[in-house]
């Protein structure tokens, strides 16, 4: 066989090999697609949390203070953080009257670096390696963006994004070394969608989306597949929380009801414990993003302008 020959059968093998790796591929994401739709008829089975030490971040008030009370029922131990002291003890307070003494509060700046590494070394040192993160603490202001502050842009993106970084640096390590641990992001359906009024905060939740997505395949690519730490990224409509003071404005209320606190956190700790990597709140917001993505600007304008969807700006 001469060198012509030899190099025709390299080049045929590699053209078979790189089909037989395509086919390969399309058989996976067939499984994969069909073991979706499978899993919305028969739900993945529920982990226990009990035993867990979980930080739950703006847990003060509404949701973080149903996420504190919805994880200390269930057996975890439930460390809050919140800026305001008066209102996280409140929180511990409530749980500790529910029979629950597995719970300790601190104040803390989730947007202050120094002191998010301080009050984690003394959760450490006082209760133990969390385990399961939840990243909730978040702020608005819903406004045109030439009516925004320089303050409030920074104030959003230092307690939206950059306190996600803080707290992953201080708690993923050790998650990591043991190859434990679960990470709860709140996002919005304004991280799905772009819209006006909503300039500097729908950027904000849209980064948790890229932070979650980014972390979870770095620690995939680096463990070789074996990572076990899961990340969750939770895509909320608005909540009766107060962050938001006027109704919001669209022709069909019931696609962008107004959750509950509670029903919110119920869903969350609902989706953490399926490992489901995105969920949105009502769950149809998730797909319709999806779809909405492939489709023309100009019929995606006209959809909005059909709904007439729009957030309460000043």
């Amino acid at each position: 066989m001469n060198s012509n020959d030899e190099t025709i059968v390299i080049k045929t093998y590699n053209v078979l090999l790189l089909l037989a790796e395509l086919l390969f591929l399309i058989l996976k994401v067939v499984y994969y697609i069909c073991e979706d739709m499978y899993r919305l008829i028969v739900p993945t089975k529920k982990k226990s949390v009990a035993g867990e030490i979980v930080l739950i971040t703006g847990a003060g008030h509404g949701i973080g203070k149903e996420l504190a009370i919805g994880y200390a029922s269930l057996g975890a131990t439930v460390v809050c953080w919140d800026i305001n002291e008066e209102t996280n003890n409140e929180t511990m307070n409530d749980i500790k009257r529910m029979g629950r003494d597995s719970v300790y509060a601190y104040r803390c700046n989730v947007a202050d670096r120094e002191e998010v590494f301080r009050v984690a070394e003394k959760v450490k040192k006082e209760v133990g390696d969390v385990t399961i993160l939840v990243n909730n603490a978040g702020i608005v202001f819903i406004k045109s963006f030439m009516n925004q502050s320089l303050d409030e842009i920074a104030q959003v993106i230092d307690v939206n994004v950059t306190a996600h970084y803080w707290t992953l640096k201080a708690f993923l390590p050790n998650m990591i070394e043991k190859n434990h641990g679960h990470v709860v992001a709140l996002s919005s359906i304004a991280g799905l969608f772009g819209g006006s009024y909503g300039t500097v905060y729908c950027p904000s939740k849209f980064a948790v989306k890229a932070i979650m997505e980014s972390m979870s395949e770095e620690l995939r690519e680096l463990s070789n597949g074996k990572c076990s730490i899961n990340f969750t990224t939770v895509y909320l409509t608005f909540v009766r929380t107060g962050l938001v003071k006027k109704n919001i404005k669209i022709r069909f209320p019931r696609l962008m009801r107004e959750l509950q606190p509670q029903e919110a956190a119920s869903s969350i700790i609902d989706a953490q414990r399926r490992n489901y990597r995105n969920k949105s709140i009502p769950s149809f917001w998730l797909p319709m993003s999806k779809i909405g993505r492939h489709l023309p600007d100009k019929a995606l304008e006209c959809i909005r302008d059909f709904a007439d969807f729009g957030l309460p700006g000043n």
